[in-house]
C-alpha cells in the first residue's frame, strides 16, 4: 500500500505520447519545459476522441492515454487531468512502449454508428488494438458508479504493451492510497474510489499508480475494467472475456439503436450522424441538459488567458439544439431538453429575468475560481473552474430561448403555465432590451449596446407574437408589436454603418461581427436584403480566411477584457455557408462547407476554434460547432435538392432537341 502525496508535485511527467516517432506528422507532441524540469508532453487537442455514458466522458488520445475524465458528472472534479497538467494531472495509458528504432503508426476510429472507440498501433512486428467504451448508465444506478472498459487485442504478429494507471483525484488536489489484489487494484481517496480490474498482474509504480508490462500474440486479448464508487470498500471485480463482450454488445446495440432514429439521409450523412452522436455524448441523461463542452480551460490561444469552463448548459444553444434534434428525428432528446428549459423558466429571478447559463441540474451559482497548482494545457494559464459569465447580462439569450420554444411548439404544444412565465419574462425584456450588455461573446471589458443582442430581443417578441396568434393565448399584442417595431427600426438606424456599408458589432462602432450572419438565419432580414448582402461581403473580406471565419477583429471590436488573439470560430464558418446557400450562392456555400468538414479531426470531432494552420483550439468537442454543422448541412442539402428539382423541371419543359 502506498499513499500518494496530495500535492502531486513529485509525479513523473506524463510521457504517453512518446510512442509517436518525430518524423511522423500525426500524433505529434507539444513539449513544454520549465527550468530544471524534464519536458512535459501534450498531444494536440485534435488528437483526442471521446467516449461517455451520458453522465460524463473520457478523452482518449491517439497514444492510448485517457487524459481527461471527471466523475460522477461532466462538471465534477477530474480523476484524470493530464490534459491540463501533464505531470500532475493523472492519466490511464495503454500503449506499446516507445522504441526509437521501431517506427509505429497510430490510428483511431469509432466502430461505425457508435461511440465505441478503436485505437490502433501499427508496427512491423505486429498490429494491436485498444477498444474503449463506457456502458450507458442505467436509470436508478448509483450516482458515483461508472464503468470504463478497455480491451487490448493483437490482430497480427506480436506486440508488447505498457499499462500505467495513475489517477489524480479532485483536480490533483487530493491524496489517495493504493491497494493491490489478485484481481487488480483500488485507489482510495477521501471522496471517491476507483477500482481497476485486470487480466494481467499489476504492480505499484511508486507514484500513486500501477503499471504492467505484457506481450500479446495474434488473437490474444487482455481486458480491463475501471469502476468508480463513493464507498470506501470498493474492490476490483473479476473482468472475464464473457463479461467484457456482454457489456460491449449492450453498448454497441444501444448506440446503433439510438442512431437508427436519425431521419437525415442527405449528402453529408456521415458527418451529421457523427455530430448527433457527439451531442448525445454531451447530454446529461437525468435532466436532458447538453453541456457546451466536456472540458475546461483548453485555450483559445496557446499560452494565453482565453481559457474557460464550458461544462455547463447555455441558453444561447437552445434554438440550435431543438432545431437540430427535431430536424434529425430525435424527439425524445428534444422533449427532455425542453423540459430542462421549462424548469429554468419556472425559476425566473425576482425581477423576471434569466441568467445566460446553468448547471446540468439547473444550478444557478457557477462560481469561477482558478486552479493555480495546475500549469494548464501547454502552460496556458489560468486553469478556470466555474464561469463568472453566469452573472452577466446577455440580452440575446431571451431571443434564443423564445426561438427554441417556438420551434418546439411546432412539434408539440407547450403548457399554459410556461406561457405565463414567458409573459413575465417578456415584460422584463420590454423594460431592458435597450440596456447595454455583455452580448453573445461574453466580453469582460464592459457592456455595450450590441447589435446582435437587439436582433435577438426582436426575435423574442416576434416569436412570442407568433405563438400567441397560433395558440390564441392572452398576450399584450399591441405592446409587443410596438416594442418589436421600435427594436427593428433602431437596429436599422443605429446598427448600420453607411461608411462601412455593413451592420456593425455595437452602436457607434465601425467593427464587423460575424454574429450578423444570424440576422438572415433567424429571419430578421431576408438573405437577399441589400444591407445583408453588403454585410456578408464585409465579413468575407475582413473576418474570413478562406473557409475559416473569426468572430471579430479584437483590434476594432469591443474590449473583451483579454487583449490576446484567438483562433477562428467554427460555428461562424458554418453560419456563413448556410447564409450563402440562403442567398442562392449554392456552389460557393457547398465548397465552403466541404472545406470546413476537412477541419474536423480524424474521428469527425471539432473543438470550438480552428487555428490558421488547421489546429484545434478551445474546449473539445464543442456542442455549438456540431449543432451549427447539422443546421448548415441539412439546410444546404435542402437548398441543393430544391435547385436540382427546379433544374429538372426546366429541362423537362424544353423542346426535345435541347434536352
Amino acid at each position: 500500500m502506498a499513499r500518494k502525496d496530495s500535492s502531486m508535485e513529485q509525479a513523473k511527467p506524463h510521457d504517453g505520447g512518446e510512442t509517436t516517432p518525430p518524423a511522423r506528422p500525426e500524433g505529434r507532441l507539444e513539449q513544454v519545459r520549465t527550468a530544471g524540469e524534464r519536458p512535459a508532453t501534450y498531444l494536440p487537442i485534435e488528437d483526442y476522441a471521446v467516449i461517455g455514458d451520458l453522465h460524463t466522458v473520457a478523452l482518449v488520445g491517439k497514444n492510448g492515454s485517457i487524459d481527461w475524465c471527471c466523475i460522477p458528472r461532466f462538471d465534477s472534479p477530474s480523476v484524470f487531468g493530464a490534459l491540463l497538467d501533464a505531470r500532475k494531472g493523472g492519466f490511464f495509458r495503454i500503449a506499446p512502449p516507445p522504441d526509437d528504432h521501431v517506427p509505429m503508426g497510430q490510428k483511431q476510429l469509432y466502430i461505425p454508428e457508435t461511440n465505441i472507440l478503436l485505437t490502433r498501433f501499427l508496427t512491423v512486428d505486429g498490429v494491436g488494438e485498444v477498444t474503449d467504451f463506457m456502458p450507458v448508465k442505467l436509470p436508478g444506478s448509483a450516482e458515483h458508479q461508472h464503468h470504463l472498459y478497455r480491451a487490448v487485442t493483437v490482430v497480427r504478429g506480436s506486440l508488447k504493451f505498457n499499462l500505467v494507471c495513475r489517477p489524480a483525484f479532485n483536480y490533483a488536489r487530493d491524496g489517495h492510497v493504493v491497494h493491490l489484489s489478485p484481481e487488480g487494484a483500488v485507489f482510495h481517496s477521501d471522496g471517491l474510489s476507483l477500482g481497476l480490474a485486470s487480466t494481467v498482474p499489476l504492480s505499484e509504480d511508486g507514484e500513486g499508480g500501477v503499471h504492467a508490462e505484457f506481450t500479446l500474440h495474434a488473437g490474444q486479448s487482455a481486458y480491463f475494467l475501471l469502476e468508480s464508487a463513493r464507498r470506501g470498500d470498493l474492490g476490483p471485480q473479476h473482468v472475464s472475456s464473457r463479461r467484457y463482450h456482454e457489456a460491449f454488445q449492450r453498448t454497441l446495440s444501444f448506440w446503433r439503436r439510438w442512431l437508427s432514429q436519425c431521419q437525415y439521409q442527405g449528402r453529408w450523412r456521415e458527418m451529421v450522424q457523427r455530430s448527433a452522436l457527439v451531442l448525445k455524448l454531451l447530454t446529461y441523461a437525468p435532466t436532458g441538459a447538453i453541456v457546451a463542452a466536456p472540458t475546461t480551460s483548453l485555450p483559445e490561444t496557446i499560452g494565453g488567458a482565453r481559457n474557460w469552463d464550458y461544462r455547463y448548459t447555455w441558453l444561447r444553444d437552445a434554438a440550435f439544439t431543438l432545431y437540430s434534434l427535431l430536424t434529425l428525428g430525435f424527439t425524445q432528446e428534444a422533449e427532455a431538453f425542453m423540459q430542462w428549459l421549462d424548469a429554468r423558466c419556472h425559476e425566473l429571478k425576482e425581477n423576471g429575468s434569466l441568467q445566460p447559463m446553468y448547471g446540468v441540474n439547473g444550478e444557478q451559482e457557477l462560481i469561477e475560481y482558478t486552479l493555480d497548482h495546475l500549469e494548464g494545457y501547454r502552460q496556458s494559464r489560468p486553469v478556470r473552474i466555474g464561469n463568472a459569465a453566469y452573472k452577466q447580462q446577455q440580452l440575446d439569450v431571451y431571443g434564443e430561448l423564445m426561438d427554441a420554444i417556438y420551434i418546439f411548439n411546432r412539434y408539440s404544444t407547450i403548457s399554459y403555465d410556461l406561457w405565463e412565465n414567458l409573459r413575465r419574462l417578456l415584460e422584463w425584456l420590454q423594460h431592458h432590451w435597450d440596456d447595454p450588455d455583455e452580448g453573445i461573446w461574453e466580453v469582460r471589458g464592459g457592456p455595450q449596446h450590441f447589435v446582435h443582442s437587439r436582433v435577438m430581443s426582436w426575435v423574442a417578441f416576434d416569436r412570442a407574437l407568433r405563438l400567441a396568434r397560433h395558440r390564441g393565448w392572452p398576450a399584450p399584442m399591441v405592446e409587443w408589436m410596438e416594442t418589436s417595431a421600435r427594436i427593428y427600426e433602431q437596429i436599422m438606424h443605429k446598427g448600420w454603418s453607411e461608411r462601412r456599408q455593413s451592420f456593425v458589432q455595437y452602436y457607434g462602432s465601425e467593427a464587423v461581427d460575424a454574429s450578423a450572419l444570424l440576422m438572415a438565419i433567424v429571419k430578421f432580414t431576408g438573405p437577399n436584403e441589400p444591407r445583408m448582402l453588403k454585410t456578408i461581403e464585409r465579413i468575407q473580406r475582413e473576418l474570413a480566411s478562406d473557409s475559416l471565419v473569426h468572430r471579430y477583429d479584437p483590434g476594432r471590436a469591443a474590449d473583451d477584457g483579454l487583449g490576446s488573439q484567438e483562433g477562428t470560430f467554427s460555428p461562424c464558418s458554418f453560419w456563413l455557408a448556410e447564409v450563402l446557400a440562403r442567398c442562392g450562392r449554392l456552389d460557393e456555400a457547398r465548397l465552403l462547407l466541404e472545406k470546413m468538414l476537412t477541419y474536423s479531426n480524424h474521428v469527425g470531432l471539432y473543438a470550438e476554434e480552428v487555428g490558421l494552420c488547421g489546429e484545434a483550439l478551445g474546449n473539445f468537442p464543442q456542442a455549438f460547432t456540431h449543432l451549427s454543422l447539422i443546421t448548415a448541412c441539412t439546410n444546404i442539402d435542402a437548398a441543393l435538392n430544391r435547385a436540382q428539382g427546379r433544374l429538372n423541371t426546366e429541362r423537362l419543359s424544353l423542346p426535345p432537341e435541347r434536352l
